[in-house]
């Protein structure tokens, strides 16, 4: 159970990222759930573990990285899109 719930708070995680941001992400609710996932795992590292935290997710260091995340990821897809243009 303790999964599933990692699993729903990394989509509403990658949701808020990509909300925040205005950016939208690959995959649809996938690509939502990896951004939070890949986020919380980033933002963890990068900031530790504070903040209010729930089903096992520290909220703010997640949503940092999830948006930190998000940012690059539309730096590049922005990029090959372009270059796809020039082509």
């Amino acid at each position: 159970m303790g999964f599933l719930l990692y699993l729903i708070m990394g989509g509403i995680i990658g949701w808020l990222a990509g909300m925040i941001l205005g950016k939208d992400i690959p995959g649809g609710i996938i690509g939502n759930i990896i951004a939070g996932i890949v986020g919380a795992w980033l933002g963890g590292m990068l900031l530790g573990q504070w903040g209010p935290e729930i089903w096992g997710v520290f909220i703010v260091p997640a949503l940092i990285g999830a948006l930190i995340l998000v940012f690059v990821l539309s730096l590049i897809m922005g990029s090959m899109r372009k270059g796809r243009r020039r082509a």
